[in-house]
């Protein structure tokens, strides 16, 4: 399945209207190009964006409905999440990744956690003697991952819920944390009332796991 590349408008300090005409380059102009395209090559490898710079003078009403008007102007599908000012890479990531999330469902096993939580060395360790391959994101460590967890597992456990790690997807479908990843692997623990419920019923968990 194609999924539609995220949109990334950037409208920088350039161009002409009537008149005007922009004579002096934008130092923090270039520095957001050099931030957007670096994002795209590192945080955002494997998202599919899509880059459109765009002459801010030659088109400064374009921009303005949406409360744009200070060049640099950043925007991802229409909405700014930087202007006037240097991008700071870890808005771009965010709101591109929150973009992409909404459009592409969750594929194969992953497991979000961080290096300090026992519980995700459970899940881990869990999976390995079950011989369940899986990718694995540090969340501390990965912006992108915990972008990424966070833009998934919100709209299941909802906005007021406290998200823990680890959070777990085996074959695209919700797991939740390590307690709930035990009943696929068929591990007896003790439950863990701090856990987000699980939204797959136990049936379709055993099911995930065949």
């Amino acid at each position: 399945m194609s999924i539609a590349p995220v949109q990334i408008t950037v409208f920088r300090w350039a161009g002409s209207w009537g008149p005007f005409k922009v004579n002096i380059p934008c130092g923090e102009c270039s520095l957001t190009l050099d931030v957007i395209q670096d994002t795209i090559d590192t945080e955002l490898g494997g998202v599919p964006v899509e880059l459109d710079v765009r002459e801010w003078l030659s088109e400064w009403w374009k921009p303005l409905p949406k409360g744009g008007w200070h060049a640099p102007i950043v925007m991802v599908e229409g909405k700014i999440v930087s202007q006037g000012a240097a991008l700071n890479r870890g808005l771009l990531t965010q709101a591109v990744i929150e973009a992409h999330a909404d459009r592409a469902p969750m594929e194969g096993n992953h497991v979000f956690g961080k290096e300090t939580c026992p519980h995700c060395t459970r899940a881990k360790q869990y999976l390995d003697e079950a011989k369940i391959d899986y990718v694995y994101h540090d969340v501390i460590k990965e912006p992108s991952g915990l972008y990424a967890m966070l833009a998934r597992v919100k709209p299941i456990i909802g906005p007021k819920t406290p998200v823990t790690v680890p959070q777990i997807w085996i074959n695209g479908l919700y797991v939740g944390g390590a307690d709930d990843l035990s009943k696929i692997v068929r591990r007896e623990v003790e439950p863990n009332p701090d856990r987000g419920q699980c939204s797959i019923s136990p049936g379709s968990l055993s099911d995930a796991a065949d």
